[in-house]
């Protein structure tokens, strides 16, 4: 199949571009520089292609304080990357699927995190704006497949995580920055302080497991939103305690800091439709997962780099 990537050049681009190549696809994916989704018109140059599936990965977010301190900034380049991905998709290539990724921080607070609440409710304040183009994301799919009788699927994913992440100086996801932080105390003899009491609970899901289940689920799901992560969920206390069985340092060194922010207590995604679609999903164990990316960490010298805390 002939397929068009956004955002190609990101942490999940990278690792879904060379698994659809080796299924035998054929991937257009201009990496932001080559291509400005912001721009109206910036796509025609494709328009004489014709593509099966395409891929809509693109997105300006961080982690950290990014979605909290940039918010207008964020729903103005969202919002124009989206319309314009969404308009071309309907007006150059409406026999193709698309495929758009959400994000978790879209459900409201309190509430079940399953698919039939993603409109429902006020995400939460530190997110909003982002949260809420990710929702417009999902209106447009709708009301386009509505109207023009075009084909999405919309997948949810919890938070990523894996070897070969950015590595370009922006702040990282929790995990990475806890590998980090111990890491340094071990190599560095730094104080490892981690913010809150360590009970906040993340859900994970390592990059490869996401690749496959998203290469899975595509065929399956017509105009519908999939979450899709792992379903079970693990506390700060418990990533930091495998994390320091794995590279030899003392868990008790660790000192938390329960004057800091640390956001949601709680954060899992309930997979239960995506595991009726493609029951057995192959899953790779929070401890091997972990070991990879510290293995990776190590080698790269990533904890070198000062990043934000947690």
């Amino acid at each position: 199949m002939e397929v068009f990537v956004t955002g190609g050049t990101g942490y999940l681009g990278r690792h879904l571009i060379p698994a659809l190549e080796s299924q035998g696809h054929r991937c257009t994916a201009p990496s932001s520089s080559e291509l400005d989704l912001t721009q109206e018109g910036s796509l025609s140059r494709f328009d004489a292609g014709t593509f099966d599936m395409v891929f809509h990965l693109a997105a300006w977010t961080r982690a950290g304080t990014f979605c909290r301190t940039r918010g207008g900034s964020q729903w103005l380049v969202n919002q124009r990357l989206n319309t314009n991905v969404l308009a071309w998709w309907k007006e150059t290539q409406p026999r193709s699927k698309l495929i758009a990724l959400g994000t978790s921080v879209s459900y409201p607070k309190g509430v079940a995190l399953k698919e039939s609440n993603y409109l429902s409710g006020l995400p939460i304040e530190d997110f909003y704006a982002y949260a809420m183009t990710k929702r417009m994301l999902l209106v447009g799919l709708q009301s386009l497949a509505k109207e023009f009788g075009l084909k999405y699927a919309y997948f949810v994913p919890s938070t990523l995580y894996g070897p070969n992440y950015h590595v370009d100086g922006r702040p990282m996801h929790f995990i990475y920055d806890l590998i980090r932080k111990i890491i340094r105390g071990r190599e560095l003899c730094e104080e490892v302080i981690l913010w809150g009491d360590g009970n906040q609970r993340r859900e994970l899901v390592y990059i490869d497991d996401f690749v496959d289940w998203l290469l899975m689920l595509t065929p399956r799901i017509e105009n519908d939103v999939i979450n899709l992560g792992e379903g079970t969920e693990h506390s700060i206390r418990e990533f930091a305690q495998i994390i320091c069985e794995v590279i030899g340092f003392p868990f008790e060194r660790i000192r938390f800091d329960t004057s800091k922010y640390v956001g949601l207590t709680s954060k899992v995604l309930d997979v239960s439709a995506a595991h009726r679609l493609a029951p057995g999903l192959r899953r790779t164990s929070l401890r091997e997962g972990l070991m990879r990316t510290i293995a990776w960490m190590l080698d790269s010298k990533l904890y070198l780099a000062a990043q934000a805390d947690w």
